[in-house]
């Protein structure tokens, strides 16, 4: 019989192979996956000094604060951290909630009042008519033997301590939730514990003034510098966090603010704010995804925006450029040769005739027109100082481009800015490849390609970046009209 099952699942191995084989949906499956789209990490840093979730319940308040912040991303970091003040205060609403309960359980002793439903043990499932009853009860019985148990997992070590981890933790877990609606905290209201509850890695300070906000800087610096997360959401009021802000906008992360206050500071620098209303009313979860969106607008502009930095662009597209350079030499030499060759058709010593001496008029004029343009390129620093400094002495007006090789919309307004420079002869027109004079460029704080510069007496009068031919020509006519006004 054994035997029997063992060729019959050796069978079945053999045809789910042979399946496999026939049907390549089955392989696909196997091999092919679509991982999703890696979301940013967002990370949650809570000021319970300034901006306790009042009114709301500090659980509630956190799972929903949650829930809005995952509409920017995934949520890697929940922090939040305060004084012993922050953790031992009960608002008011607590307090009129307390008072309210103390009075019903008064007039319940008295028989003047019995609840419609009996309270019930949510821990052995026993049913009272009295609520203090019910306190004591959860007291006697289930809180001694909650201690018992803690002291049982504390007192192990090793497996041991493992294995009545592993058995307790359904009773325990358990005993929270029944604790958490029958006891009144000891401290405060249980703000630390319903935020570790919801997830929030809570930290105590010292009572000093301003402790938590300076460990809260502190904490979301370091963020920044290990790029654990690429949006910080901050609930907070207080003034103080600005620096911070302004730092992470610096440093292109994505900021949002949590608070009551409508028109903050803090509010007006980050890139979105909401209140504890829009939060708990799902509003914010909501306006969020507008936000994604104008995320996503303003990193697809920056992908298209380039900046120039000597530094990475030093030797990337120094081949192309002596590609191009081998590619002009060759032409112009192509040229020469040809002159040469038509000029020693005939000996040295016999009279150029009429014919040959058109003919090498022609060749002269096509290797000036191939060499000659009425934009000049600057190829060292001391050559733009020179044409500065002479165009500053004869009171010419100069537009300079600046451009880059590898650059196609620069590369594209090559033809365009040779057209504008033969409209206008009385104008110097400049063409200066950044990538070639890196220190002119960088002595003009020149960071985007192609960018057009408009000077006179040696000093920038106007400046115009991107691609744009009609706006150039509009500013170079505005100029050298406002030009020839001053001269005359």
């Amino acid at each position: 019989m054994v035997v029997f099952l063992k060729l019959g699942n050796f069978f079945f191995t053999i045809q789910s192979r042979r399946l496999e084989k026939l049907s390549p949906f089955s392989v696909l499956n196997r091999f092919c996956h679509f991982a999703p789209k890696p979301q940013e990490n967002v990370a949650i840093f809570w000021d319970l000094d300034n901006k306790p979730p009042d009114p709301f319940p500090p659980y509630a308040a956190a799972i929903k604060l949650k829930a809005t912040a995952s509409s920017f991303g995934f949520v890697q970091h929940m922090i939040a951290y305060a004084n012993r003040h922050s953790f031992s205060y009960v608002p008011p609403v607590v307090r009129e909630r307390r008072k309210e309960r103390k009075l019903l359980n008064q007039l319940e002793n008295k028989g003047v009042i019995k609840p419609v439903e009996p309270y019930l043990c949510r821990v052995c499932g026993r049913k009272f008519y009295n609520n203090e009853k019910l306190v004591n009860h959860f007291k006697q019985l289930h809180e001694r033997e909650h201690m018992k148990r803690l002291n049982q997992i504390e007192s192990a070590r090793g497996s041991r301590r493992v294995k009545l981890v592993g058995k307790y933790s359904m009773k325990m877990e358990k005993y929270k939730n029944a604790a958490r609606d029958v006891l009144t905290p000891k401290v405060g209201y249980g703000l630390a514990d319903e935020l570790k509850r919801a997830g929030f890695w809570v930290q105590t300070v010292s009572d000093k003034p301003q402790a938590a906000d300076v460990a809260l800087k502190k904490h979301m610096v370091d963020m920044m510098d290990q790029r654990g997360a690429q949006c910080f959401v901050l609930v907070s009021d207080d003034s103080d966090f600005v620096d911070v802000l302004n730092e992470a906008k610096l440093r292109c992360l994505k900021t949002v603010v949590v608070g009551n206050v409508n028109d903050g500071t803090l509010k007006r620098i980050a890139d979105a704010g909401f209140s504890w209303k829009e939060i708990m009313m799902k509003k914010a979860k909501k306006e969020a995804v507008s936000v994604v969106g104008k995320w996503k607008d303003r990193d697809v502009l920056k992908r298209l925006e380039w900046t120039y930095d000597p530094q990475i662009e030093r030797n990337v597209h120094r081949s192309d450029d002596e590609d191009e350079d081998r590619l002009t030499e060759g032409s112009v030499e192509g040229v020469h040769d040809g002159c040469m060759q038509e000029d020693n058709s005939s000996s040295w010593w016999e009279i150029d005739s009429d014919s040959d001496i058109i003919m090498s008029q022609r060749c002269q004029q096509q290797v000036e027109q191939q060499i000659k343009s009425k934009a000049v390129k600057v190829d060292s620093v001391e050559s733009w100082d020179s044409f500065v400094g002479q165009a500053t002495n004869q009171g010419c007006p100069i537009v300079v481009h600046f451009t880059a090789s590898w650059c196609m919309p620069s590369v594209a307004m090559n033809p365009f800015f040779e057209e504008l420079a033969s409209s206008f002869p009385d104008v110097l027109f400049l063409t200066v490849d950044v990538d070639e004079v890196k220190e002119v460029a960088s002595r003009l704080e020149i960071k985007a390609m192609p960018t057009f510069l408009l000077m006179r007496d040696g000093a920038q009068v106007d400046k115009l970046v991107g691609a744009n031919p009609e706006e150039i020509r509009k500013r170079v006519e505005a100029f050298v009209h406002s030009f020839r006004v001053y001269v005359s």
